[in-house]
This record gives structure tokens, C-alpha cells and sequence, in this order.
């Protein structure tokens, strides 16, 4: 009796797998990251008893903007397609007489009876699709319960503290890479993979990697105050810091950052106004300037003593003198610093001819005309204009542009090339 069930079992799948299906997805909500595709049955439709986890050869599966399907078969990932249209099924395992040639799909409809009855007559094979949402997934609220270190640096002032932050905001991400997503974190779900099931532990991390992006905007010698005016920066800086956990692990990546709050407490940024007033008295002429509104204030107080204004002019006349400098001392050794960095920067301007030994300071020769060669290595500063040769700009901190050297990907194998022909499988530069 058991043989008999199991032969009229796999008789009746395999016709009712005859018939070839058409999976299509709906817009995928906010808050789902992957679904498990369905199979289309409107009123008229015959295939109402095909196995739920077969899909018959030739079947179409529609992909939608964004949208991305995998096929899985046993367990196994077989195709990816996210481009929007229509995609046919054709790999042949599970024949269909309604695709190529009939009697072939007949032989192979026995084959799959016999097959079947080997299993009891079940299928003994599971394949599913899989839809994942390539939408960005917004509103994602973080925000530090901790202040978050940060090291502000102005190497012009010489200026180097740290300071504690905390900000509150939101950020935005996307799936890159939903062969990893599907691997290492969703599997194959019988139904549906929430965000929810993954918000808290993307929450955390995302917390934690702001430390060391913000390092890299230390680096840059940004202010905390200015972090809401760079978020490209920051942006960069997270998905550098999450780059093993996020994009090389789960396929992620951080796509936008809103910060609606950034705070100091109150005595960081108090020693952070105190430590620039301070140094703007490096300068020799802001130093004889803060001295003559001093005297001014004191003219004015001298002459409202109540002891009369003599004796007002005398005490100010004291303090004066015990200071030991008064403001000409100080405008004077600003000229000299000035003549100083003048003399400086036209012997940095200036560079020796290579045709007639003159020693110039323009871009041209004046005795013979040859070009100021151009220094190896600089570049720039597509912002400021300002020519550098390390890696920011250190006029502006803005990131030296990345190079193009002219090489291009073969879309055949994807090798890296520079020359005309790809040198893997000779294919021609477009």
C-alpha cells in the first residue's frame, strides 16, 4: 500500500508541477529587509495543487526598481538578478512540457515521477525565491547615551585637546550585497526578515564605530561644531569604521547621516574659547592692540576716581610701567615678524632656472623663459587652489582627489585593465 501512495503521490505532483509559474513581488514596506516570493494565483488560474517549493522550468519571476531576487535551490544560492523586467527560469531541473521541445519535456516529467517515488513520493527538492528591498532605509534614530571622545587639533594655534561630544540624530542605510545579507544574516526564512530583528544590534555598532570616525575628522583639524557641515566626511568615516562588520560581513552600507544635536559640556567648551583667546596673543600685533583698549579703559575709569583723576592717572601710570612693554614694543616686533614670513615664504616661492641658473619667483623665467618645472608629487586643492603634497590640504583639510590612471574593468571577466584589449581574455576597451 505504502508503494502504491507514493507512486500515485509522485504522479499527481509531477503533473501539477507541469504547469509553469509566475512569481511577482508587491513594493516592500519600510520595515522589511527580505521576503520569500509567492507564487501568483489569480481566480482563473488551474495551478492551485504544484508543490509550494518547486518552481517549474521556464516560469517567470518579475523583479521590480528597487528590488532585488535570488533563486535558492537546495539550500543553495543559483541566480541573482536585480535589473527591473521580466526574468525566465531555465535550468532544466524540474521539466516542464509547456517549455522546449515536448517529448524531451515528457522524458524528463518520467524521470521526475521516478525520482519522486524514491522519495515517497515527495519532491525531494526544495527551491525558493527570494525578494530583498535595495530601497534606502531611513530614519534610524541613534544617539549617544555616553559622551563620545573627540580630539580637536588646530596645528596653526597649536592647539590640542580632548574634549567629550554627544550627538543625537538620525542615519540611513541600504543592502549592497544580498548574496552576504542572505548568508550571513536573514538564511532562508519561510516568511519574512524585519528590520526589527536587526535594528538594535546595526544601533549599537553604529554608536560604537563614531569614535573612530570621529578620529578621522580630528585628523582633518574639524572642530566638533563644524562635524554638522561635514557629514560626507562623517558619512565616509563610518562606513571606513563598519567597513569588516557591515559591508565585507553583511553586505550594509551607511548611505546618510543627519545630526540633529551635537554638544559640548560646558567646561570643554569654555577651555576650548579660553584656549584661542589665549592665542591670538601669539600674534604680536593683536597683543599691542588688547594692550591699547586696556589703556583706554583704564583712561576712562582713571578719570572717574573717585580720589580725583590725578591720582586715577597715577595708578595707571604704575601698572604701566610694571608691565615692561607698552604697545609700540609690541607693533614693532609685528613689523619684523611680518618681514620675517615675507622673506620666508618668497624664498619658498622662489625656484632656481634650469636653463639659465636665475633665481625666480613667478611661473616663468625672466631672463630666458623656460616654465617652472612642476614639482613631483603635488597636487591642487580642488577647493581652495591651494598646491599640496600630502594627503589633505592644509589650507582647507580637503581630501586630495582620487587619481584616475585610465583603467577600465572588462565586462566579460571583470579583470582590471589599462591597455586597449583586456589581458585576461582579450576583450576590447568599449
Amino acid at each position: 500500500m505504502g508503494l502504491i501512495k507514493a507512486t500515485v503521490g509522485a504522479v499527481g505532483g509531477t503533473l501539477a508541477d507541469q504547469w509553469k509559474e509566475f512569481f511577482y513581488c508587491e513594493s516592500l514596506d519600510k520595515t522589511v529587509l527580505m521576503t520569500k516570493g509567492i507564487k501568483q494565483m489569480g481566480k482563473r488560474t488551474s495551478n492551485t495543487k504544484g508543490n509550494d517549493n518547486i518552481i517549474s522550468n521556464g516560469s517567470g519571476i518579475a523583479v521590480a526598481d528597487g528590488q532585488c531576487m535570488i533563486i535558492v535551490e537546495q539550500g543553495k544560492i543559483m541566480d541573482i538578478c536585480s535589473e527591473p523586467g521580466q526574468y525566465t527560469y531555465d535550468k532544466g531541473s524540474e521539466p516542464s512540457v509547456f517549455t522546449g521541445n515536448l517529448f524531451s519535456g515528457v522524458a524528463g516529467m518520467f524521470k521526475t515521477m521516478w525520482k519522486r517515488i524514491g522519495y515517497g513520493g515527495d519532491t525531494g527538492k526544495d527551491q525558493r525565491v527570494y525578494y530583498f528591498n535595495m530601497k534606502e532605509l531611513i530614519d534610524n534614530k541613534f544617539g549617544t547615551s555616553n559622551p563620545v571622545p573627540f580630539r580637536v587639533v588646530d596645528s596653526k594655534i597649536g592647539l590640542d585637546v580632548d574634549v567629550s561630544v554627544r550627538c543625537f540624530g538620525t542615519f540611513s542605510y541600504k543592502i549592497t550585497n544580498p548574496i552576504l545579507f542572505y548568508q550571513n544574516v536573514a538564511g532562508n526564512v519561510s516568511d519574512t526578515y524585519r528590520r526589527d530583528e536587526l535594528d538594535t544590534q546595526l544601533k549599537s555598532e553604529f554608536i560604537s564605530a563614531l569614535q573612530p570616525a570621529f578620529g578621522k575628522l580630528s585628523e582633518m583639524e574639524m572642530r566638533p561644531n563644524q562635524i554638522v557641515a561635514h557629514t560626507t566626511e562623517l558619512e565616509n568615516a563610518m562606513n571606513d569604521a563598519l567597513d569588516e562588520k557591515w559591508r565585507e560581513t553583511r553586505g550594509l552600507e551607511v548611505v546618510s547621516i543627519a545630526i540633529a544635536s551635537l554638544t559640548l559640556p560646558k567646561e570643554d567648551e569654555d577651555m576650548i574659547k579660553n584656549l584661542q583667546r589665549q592665542a591670538v596673543y601669539r600674534n604680536a600685533g593683536m597683543a599691542g592692540a588688547t594692550l591699547v583698549e586696556a589703556q583706554a579703559e583704564a583712561m576712562k575709569k582713571a578719570a572717574g576716581n573717585e580720589n580725583g583723576a590725578m591720582m586715577g592717572f597715577m595708578g595707571m601710570n604704575m601698572a604701566s610701567q610694571a608691565g615692561g612693554m607698552n604697545a609700540n614694543n609690541f607693533y614693532q616686533m609685528q613689523a619684523q615678524q611680518d618681514a620675517a614670513a615675507a622673506t620666508q615664504q618668497k624664498a619658498a616661492n622662489s625656484w632656481k632656472c634650469p636653463t639659465c641658473g636665475a633665481t625666480v619667483t613667478g611661473k616663468f623665467c625672466p631672463e630666458c623663459g623656460t616654465k617652472k618645472p612642476e614639482a613631483a608629487g603635488t597636487w591642487k586643492c580642488p577647493n581652495c587652489g591651494k598646491e599640496n603634497t600630502g594627503k589633505f590640504c592644509q589650507e582647507c583639510g580637503t581630501k586630495k582627489p582620487e587619481q584616475d590612471d585610465g583603467a577600465w574593468f572588462c565586462p566579460e571577466c571583470g579583470t582590471k585593465n589599462t591597455g586597449k584589449f583586456c589581458a585576461n581574455c582579450g576583450h576590447k576597451k568599449d
